[in-house]
């Protein structure tokens, strides 16, 4: 059977891939693994329902709530939330599985539909399996009493505003930040939680109509963020993505603080408090090498995994690290959440500012960040990347000229056919040079033609 899920859950171009028919399908799906199981605790099984603010999320959302209720699933609606909220109240409300409806950070014309298990975490491979197995199958409707109950849980907002801020330990206090929404699902659970905590606030990119999400806002648009920050005299700016489960921040200056230094920042926190898991923090292979040696520097252990925050969220339940996230501001506090969380981790970066007492440039400076340069190479056999003799000899000739002083990382496209060459180098220039050389070697040895 070919597999429809990715490495987070369904996703693609609303009404093209991703129909109505689909999303009800999946609903059916997923509540037939769930009522075959016989694995939940009340008289029907329980989901909660969650979206973004892209207006296909309101036909999908009808359209998954009708598959599970017509499955014998009871539903709330929890309507427009940032996935780790919906994540909090999967397990908050002892749902037995929870949906949300969202592309993230894609383009408005996209969308996709991710189950969470009980608790609020992310479905195993064996478990999505299962849903796709039941896909289109004949089977026994529910009538009568026996369908599910389908209703709006109201609180949800002020719920979990509520809840992130008390995650703090007190509240922050009269700093200015700016806080860009991506119009999407955080436009009103972000500002409201800032509040919560005692922050002022200056909100942007939070007035979504459904078609502007994404657009020129939010983590992947850091511009107009960047212009506040310095307009306004904030202390700091952070940006979510349109569902809010990763972050980027901004310093007083307007410069970019990204996802390795705010993860430092908050490992670091997590460490002089006592509470970072074994001095451990996980990210993926794709950290800079700045942020590897000032958590060396700092007596932090650095596991690195693939690329993806699924691998990062596995290391660290395996090992039961409370801390980890990647480059792209997706940060996981296992303490406080399932999930990446952007508006958790903006609370928490702040919380170590006033701590300190220092900015968030003086923090963010931990991490010395080594000119880094990606290429893509495509149109190549990248399954090849990691069988080819004369390929893998000009990687290592490379790596053992740059020394300590950079890294190599070759790494094939999961969709397409290409490989991506990431460099290291103490300058932009070597950094470059290593770079397109390897390039050319990964163009010759495995081109398709």
């Amino acid at each position: 059977m070919t597999r429809i899920f990715g490495t987070d859950g369904v996703r693609g171009l609303a009404n093209g891939l991703l129909t109505a028919e689909l999303a009800l399908d999946l609903g059916v799906a997923a509540a037939r693994v769930l009522v075959d199981r016989g694995d939940y605790s009340g008289p029907r099984p329980l989901a909660v329902v969650g979206r973004d603010t892209r207006i296909s999320g309101q036909f999908l959302e009808h359209a998954v709530v009708a598959g599970l209720a017509s499955a014998g699933v009871d539903v709330l609606r929890l309507r427009v939330l940032p996935t780790p909220g919906v994540a909090y109240f999967t397990d908050a409300l002892g749902a037995d599985v929870g949906v949300v409806i969202s592309a993230s950070h894609n383009a408005m014309p996209d969308n996709g539909i991710k189950f969470l298990a009980r608790g609020g975490v992310k479905l195993d491979d064996a478990l999505e399996r299962e849903i796709e197995a039941h896909l289109g199958q004949e089977w026994d409707r529910p009538t009568g009493g026996d369908v599910g109950r389908v209703r709006p849980y109201a609180p949800t907002v002020e719920e979990y505003a509520a809840h992130l801020a008390r995650t703090l330990d007190g509240t922050i206090g009269p700093l200015r930040v700016v806080l860009d929404c991506a119009h999407g699902a955080a436009s009103d659970v972000g500002p409201r939680a800032f509040a919560d905590a005692g922050i002022e606030v200056v909100t942007i990119g939070a007035e979504p109509d459904g078609l502007n999400i994404n657009d020129g806002y939010g983590s992947t648009h850091l511009d107009r963020l960047q212009r506040a920050v310095v307009d306004h005299g904030a202390h700091a700016g952070f940006a979510v993505d349109g569902d809010a489960d990763r972050c980027l921040a901004v310093d007083a200056t307007g410069a970019v603080v990204d996802g390795d230094q705010i993860l430092a920042i908050l490992a670091l926190a997590l460490r002089d408090a006592g509470r970072l898991v074994d001095d451990t923090v996980v990210a993926t292979v794709m950290s800079n090498l700045g942020f590897v040696r000032a958590m060396t520097d700092a007596g932090i252990v650095v596991r690195q995994t693939g690329v993806g925050d699924r691998y990062v969220l596995e290391d660290m339940n395996a090992g039961g690290y409370n801390l980890g996230g990647e480059q792209s501001g997706h940060v996981i506090m296992r303490d406080h959440a399932t999930t990446g969380d952007g508006v958790l981790t903006a609370l928490h970066v702040l919380q170590r500012m006033v701590t300190t007492g220092r900015s968030l440039r003086d923090l963010a400076a931990v991490v010395t960040r080594f000119p880094q340069v990606l290429v893509n190479v495509p149109g190549v056999d990248k399954a090849r990347c990691s069988t080819d003799e004369v390929l893998a000899a000009a990687v290592a000739a490379e790596e053992a000229a740059l020394g300590e002083e950079g890294r190599v990382l070759l790494r094939p496209s999961g969709t397409e056919p290409l490989v991506r060459v990431m460099v290291e180098a103490a300058t932009q220039e070597r950094a470059d040079d290593v770079a397109h050389r390897l390039a050319d070697v990964v163009r010759e040895r495995l081109s398709l033609s």
